[in-house]
């Protein structure tokens, strides 16, 4: 009797432990996949929210316009500019190179046309509406012509500091009209939805303390909603990764695909010290190729002392944005000279060494200006600097999210020059369904901007492959 009890315990001990396991295992991936952010609710206009007034859900167009008092006025600050010296041979290293700066100015004052600017910019369709209490401003692109049966896929594209809205302007009709310009990608085409963050640009500032990038991405789907859309694709870089990411986490079933150029990895963990430990050494025991090797080596160079030398600025609007913001906002100059200097070193981080940053060998003065008024015009660096307090005072290392697993197919465009190198084995921590991960042959933090062509093919790869699942 004793031996077949024990016979019987043979079979059914390893029997239940393997359902409980299934369970248990069952349990955890399932309670994984569900757990997402909590979209809530927001109030962020002047004031207390209206109890019973229904909020204004029109979609309204909208054109960027200018005046002659406006132009004025800047000619009249651009005039009495004072120069300082920059010591000599500093290049960029102590920042934007004051006698560069001058022929900037120089060519602002005398050159640059803003009334040519703005029209080019309302070439593409402006709209407002109204979500949380604030305008929120956005441009929506469809393509002009669809080949028969030939699905259109809505892309929403967001920007991050201190860029704008604009930075996407010459990438819209690569995504929007890809066989017009030598783009043959198959089947993917694209309308584009492209908001300017609250408090950027054209889009109306919050009013309330503690607008982050989860309110942003939960205004970004209503968004999304309200211009008819169940599912769509997104993407961004800088804070656009942010809040894309939010996104994806916040309501996986309207996200069809996440497209990043940027990521935010969580937490150093004994297992990623470690990883950074071996990887120098044997790269393939710890899942490193031998360009993320390239990218992210020497560690100490790439990862903390190049980083410390950048982020001086988020230091300050992660504290105290508004006393740096309010002389940025009175002085077109030094607007121009706190902006400017970001396109030079997080384009390429060479181009410290250059007097003129390498600005004009990556893009025309007419571009760098443009993106520039957008935040003069609308008096939005002060309220576009507190997007930092709000984010990093409630999440230092901003890996609070990372907690949040991603589930929605993921694309990631790892751009040479970007601030930091987040390789595929540690960007799976978080996005746990990466469909592409292309190590891209050139370009920095300023993608969308700075290098269109390659940026919108990745996105096509990536959008044909979620297709085809």
């Amino acid at each position: 009797r004793s031996f077949e009890y024990s016979q019987k315990n043979a079979v059914l001990v390893p029997a239940a432990a393997l359902g409980l396991g299934g369970m248990l295992l069952y349990w955890l991936r399932s309670g994984r996949k569900i757990k997402t952010i909590d979209m809530g609710d927001g109030w962020w206009g002047s004031g207390e929210r209206p109890i019973q007034r229904k909020e204004d859900e029109s979609i309204r167009p909208f054109k960027i316009e200018t005046s002659d008092k406006e132009i004025e006025d800047l000619h009249r600050r651009l005039d009495h500019f004072r120069f300082t010296p920059h010591v000599e041979g500093a290049a960029f290293h102590y920042g934007f190179n004051s006698s560069y700066l001058r022929k900037v100015v120089a060519y602002w004052r005398n050159q640059f046309d803003w009334r040519k600017q703005v029209e080019m910019l309302n070439k593409y369709p402006h709209f407002h509406t109204t979500i949380e209490g604030i305008d929120i401003h956005f441009i929506h692109v469809k393509p002009s012509y669809v080949p028969h049966g030939r699905a259109v896929q809505p892309l929403l594209l967001v920007h991050g500091w201190p860029g704008s809205f604009y930075e996407f302007y010459k990438i819209i009709p690569l995504l929007t009209e890809p066989a017009r310009h030598g783009l043959n990608e198959g089947d993917v085409v694209f309308e584009v939805i492209c908001p300017s963050i609250p408090g950027y640009g054209f889009s109306e500032a919050p009013h309330q303390k503690g607008f982050d990038s989860i309110a942003t991405a939960r205004i970004f789907h209503k968004l999304m909603n309200r211009l008819g859309f169940k599912e769509y694709y997104v993407q961004g870089g800088d804070w656009g990764s942010r809040i894309t990411t939010n996104m994806a986490q916040m309501l996986p079933q309207s996200v069809k695909g996440l497209h990043l150029n940027l990521v935010f990895v969580g937490k150093q963990s004994l297992g990623r010290i470690i990883c950074i430990m071996l990887g120098a050494y044997v790269p393939w025991l710890v899942g490193l190729s031998r360009e993320d090797v390239r990218r992210s080596y020497p560690f100490m160079q790439k990862n903390f002392y190049d980083v410390m030398r950048e982020s001086g600025y988020l230091h300050i609007q992660a504290t105290k944005p508004d006393t740096a913001g309010c002389g940025l906002n009175d002085s077109p100059v030094g607007l121009a000279a706190y902006i400017l200097e970001k396109f030079s070193t997080w384009t390429d981080k060479s181009f410290l060494n250059k007097d003129d940053g390498g600005l004009e060998s990556k893009y025309s003065l007419d571009e760098l200006l443009t993106n520039v008024m957008i935040y003069w015009v609308t008096s939005s660096i002060v309220s576009s600097m507190r997007y930092y307090k709000e984010n990093i005072s409630k999440d230092p290392d901003l890996s609070a999210h990372s907690r949040y697993a991603v589930y929605v197919p993921t694309g990631i465009a790892a751009f040479p020059q970007e601030i930091l190198h987040v390789p595929r084995v540690w960007a799976k921590d978080v996005y746990k369904n990466i469909i592409t991960f292309s190590y891209m042959p050139r370009g920095g933090h300023f993608a969308a901007f700075e290098e269109p062509k390659l940026l919108a093919q990745d996105i096509m790869q990536f959008v044909r492959k979620v297709e085809q699942l």
